[in-house]
C-alpha cells in the first residue's frame, strides 16, 4: 500500500438525495466493489454551513441543481424558473463549498470560483493560450455591463456586429442571448429566456426570437445586476445542416468522452431541443480539413489543465465553419452528465461511462493500489457503443418553462 493512502477507500458525495447525478455516481462506485458513497446533502450543508470529513474519504462534489428547497436556498427565489438570482447563487455556493472541511477532495474550491464567473474563466484560459472568443469582459479589469447601453457601446467599439450576452454565473444556457445586428438598426436576440408582461424573466425549453431593441433591453437591463459576460459569436461548423459544437469530457487530464450537440438555433444544450450529432462523422470532417482529431481533444485538456486540482471538467468546444480550427466555448464544473455514454477509444476510459472513469482516476490518485471485490483500472472491456448513438434524449416535462439553471449539463 502507498504511504498516506487508505487501507480500503471509501467515497463520499455532496448532492441532492435521488438526484440522478448522484444515483449513477453512486451505481459506479458499488460496481468498483466499494460500498457505496455516504451521501452528504446540499440543503444540510446550506443549513449547517459546512460539513466534516474523514481524513480518508474520497469527496466529490456534484450539482446543487434539480431541488427546489436547494434552490431557495441559493437563489433566494421560491419559483425555480427564474433567471434572475444567479449572483446570489454564486456567492452562497461558493461560500457553502468553503464551508466543507477535510477529506480528499476531486473539486477545489479556487477552480470552483473560477469555473462558475464566465468572466474569471475566460481570462485563465486566454492566458494560457487556450483559443477562445474574443470577449471585451474577460478579466477583472473589464468594463462592467450595467445594461444594455453598455453592451451597445461595447458592440460598436469592439465591432462585434454578433455576439452572445451570458449571465457570468449561469449555465445550461441560463440568460443567453445570441444578438445579430445589422444596418438599418434591425436586430435580433434568439435565447431561450421568457420575458414576462411585468418585466421577470423565466428559464424556457422553448426557444424565442426577439426583434424588438426595446425588449432585448429589457431582458438584459434585468440580467445585468447579476452580472454580464459578452463573447464574440465565432460562426460554427455544420453537421446535416444544423450548428454543431462538442461536448468533451476530461477526467484527471484526459479526454474521455465527447458528444456532439447539434441544433437548428445557436443554442445546442440537449434540453433547449437540440440533438445529439455523430461523433464519427465529426471525427471524419476534422481530418478532411487538414486538421488532427488528436490535436482537437488536446485543445480540451489544455483547457482542463488550467484547473488541476478538479479531478473533472466538461469543455464545449466550438468547431468553426470547416472543422479546421476550434475554440473552447466553456468550461463547467459539472459537465459529465451524459448517462451510458463509453469511453473514447484510446482514452483509457474505454467501456466505463464518465460516472466509472472518474471512479477509477479517484481510486488512481487517493485509493489503496488494490482494493479487494475491485477491477484493476486497467482492466477495461471493450465497448459496446463507443460513441453513444444509441442512446435517448432524456424526455422533459410538458411545461416549456424549466428551473434551475445549474440542473442540466
Amino acid at each position: 500500500m502507498t504511504p498516506g493512502r487508505p487501507a480500503a477507500a471509501r467515497f463520499a458525495v455532496v448532492g441532492n438525495p435521488d438526484n440522478r447525478r448522484v444515483t449513477l455516481f453512486a451505481d459506479a462506485v458499488r460496481a468498483a466493489g466499494l460500498p457505496g458513497p455516504r451521501l452528504v446533502p446540499w440543503a444540510d450543508v446550506l443549513r449547517d454551513g459546512g460539513a466534516d470529513f474523514a481524513p480518508d474519504e474520497i469527496v466529490r462534489l456534484d450539482s446543487p441543481g434539480e431541488d427546489a428547497h436547494v434552490d431557495r436556498l441559493l437563489r433566494g427565489t421560491d419559483d425555480p424558473t427564474r433567471v434572475e438570482g444567479s449572483a446570489r447563487w454564486y456567492t452562497a455556493f461558493t461560500s457553502a463549498v468553503r464551508g466543507l472541511r477535510g477529506g480528499l477532495r476531486l473539486d477545489d474550491p479556487d477552480d470552483l470560483a473560477v469555473l462558475f464567473d464566465k468572466r474569471r474563466c475566460h481570462a485563465v484560459l486566454a492566458a494560457a493560450g487556450v483559443p477562445v472568443p474574443a470577449s471585451p469582459t474577460s478579466g477583472p479589469g473589464a468594463p462592467p455591463v450595467r445594461g444594455w447601453d453598455d453592451a451597445r457601446a461595447l458592440m460598436r467599439e469592439h465591432r462585434m456586429a454578433r455576439l452572445f450576452v451570458k449571465l457570468a454565473h449561469g449555465s445550461s444556457a441560463s440568460g443567453v442571448l445570441a444578438v445579430e445586428s445589422a444596418g438599418g438598426g434591425r436586430i435580433r436576440a434568439t435565447t431561450s429566456v421568457e420575458l414576462a408582461p411585468d418585466g421577470r424573466l423565466f428559464n424556457s425549453l422553448r426557444i424565442r426570437r426577439y426583434t424588438d431593441e426595446r425588449q432585448i433591453a429589457a431582458v438584459v437591463d434585468a440580467l445585468a445586476p447579476d452580472g454580464l459576460h459578452l463573447e464574440r459569436w465565432l460562426p460554427k461548423a455544420s453537421q446535416r445542416g444544423r450548428a454543431a459544437d462538442l461536448r468533451v469530457v476530461v477526467v484527471d487530464g484526459r479526454a474521455t468522452h465527447a458528444v456532439v450537440r447539434t441544433s437548428a438555433s445557436p443554442l445546442t444544450n440537449l434540453h433547449l431541443g437540440g440533438r445529439r450529432g455523430d461523433l464519427d462523422e465529426a471525427r471524419a470532417a476534422v481530418e478532411s480539413a487538414g486538421a488532427r482529431w488528436t490535436d482537437v481533444l488536446a485543445v480540451c485538456e489544455r483547457a482542463a489543465a488550467c484547473f488541476p486540482r478538479t479531478l473533472c471538467v466538461g469543455v464545449d468546444l466550438l468547431p468553426a465553419v470547416g472543422w479546421r480550427r476550434v475554440a473552447v466555448g466553456e468550461v463547467n464544473a459539472f459537465g459529465d452528465l451524459l448517462p451510458r455514454l463509453t469511453g473514447l477509444p484510446g482514452s483509457g476510459a474505454e467501456g466505463r461511462d464518465t460516472y466509472a472513469a472518474q471512479v477509477a482516476a479517484a481510486l488512481r490518485r487517493h485509493g489503496p493500489r488494490s482494493t479487494p471485490g475491485s477491477p484493476d483500472p486497467q482492466d477495461v472491456d471493450d465497448p459496446g457503443d463507443p460513441h453513444g448513438k444509441h442512446h435517448p434524449l432524456h424526455p422533459h416535462p410538458h411545461d416549456t418553462r424549466t428551473g434551475s439553471a445549474h440542473a442540466i449539463a
